[in-house]
């Protein structure tokens, strides 16, 4: 059986990080790396040891961060894990019976996310949100995006059916933050590509993000919380434009 190693990039996440490794204390090591939280996430990992190696550095984005955490790893597959999310135990078995006798060098991993404490199925989709999350360690590394990077492999990749569960937000302060860190990070991407935009064109993109969710998704079909997530990818679209905008215009 090959062995297992768990990724997981924090800072100031005492409020998932127990969960998300707990359910993952099944794998041979867990990497916790941590660039500067000031909460209680460090010494919660610490609790942990020695099955969670936990090590701190600084803040580079995303991309460069998980292949820190990945260099890190000892084994002979990654599980990619964010805070918030929980590995439950069918998803477990499913990766444990693949591992077996693998046939991919990487599996997708659809997720399902939890917003307001309600399952969310219609915003997100199956098939948009399964990202790749279970990869052979020679065999991946992750794009240098400073936000939104993703798995690179050299292989072929399979797809998992049970599901990653996803607590992205605890309450609509936690989704406001996210919406102002984000877009900050967004915009940054999009500067360093050489981007240019309008106030006119962030609003279309804005616009185009809430009909795509509501209405192309079916949105709707979850409620109030499908319309709040709608509504906050609006907001989030169209302040990454604007604040492109601002940097282009300062530079």
């Amino acid at each position: 059986m090959p062995t297992i190693s768990a990724i997981i990039i924090t800072k100031n996440e005492e409020k998932n990080i127990a969960a998300c490794i707990d359910s993952v204390l099944w794998v041979d090591e867990i990497i916790v790396l941590d660039c500067g939280s000031t909460d209680q996430t460090q010494e919660i990992c610490r609790k942990y040891a020695p099955k969670v190696k936990l090590r701190e550095t600084d803040w580079p984005g995303f991309g460069e961060q998980k292949n820190r955490a990945l260099a890190l790893a000892t084994s002979d597959w990654i599980l990619s894990v964010d805070a918030d999310e929980r590995v439950t135990p069918q998803l477990k078995q499913e990766i444990l019976q693949k591992l077996d006798n693998p046939n991919y060098v990487a599996y997708k991993t659809p997720r399902l996310n939890y917003f307001l404490g309600k399952p969310i199925r219609y915003c997100y989709g199956d098939k948009s949100d399964a990202p790749i999350r279970l990869a052979k360690k020679n065999a991946c590394k992750f794009s240098d995006d400073i936000i939104h990077e993703k798995i690179i492999v050299n292989g072929t990749i399979g797809k998992l059916q049970n599901k990653l569960d996803h607590f992205s937000f605890n309450n609509i302060e936690d989704l406001i933050n996210k919406i102002n860190s984000y877009s900050t990070l967004g915009a940054t991407k999009l500067y360093k590509n050489n981007k240019k935009t309008s106030h006119t064109k962030a609003f279309a993109h804005a616009l185009w993000a809430f009909i795509r969710i509501y209405f192309l998704k079916r949105g709707f079909l979850d409620g109030w919380p499908g319309f709040i997530i709608a509504f906050s990818n609006f907001e989030g679209t169209f302040y990454r434009y604007v604040k492109l905008i601002e940097k282009n215009r300062s530079n």
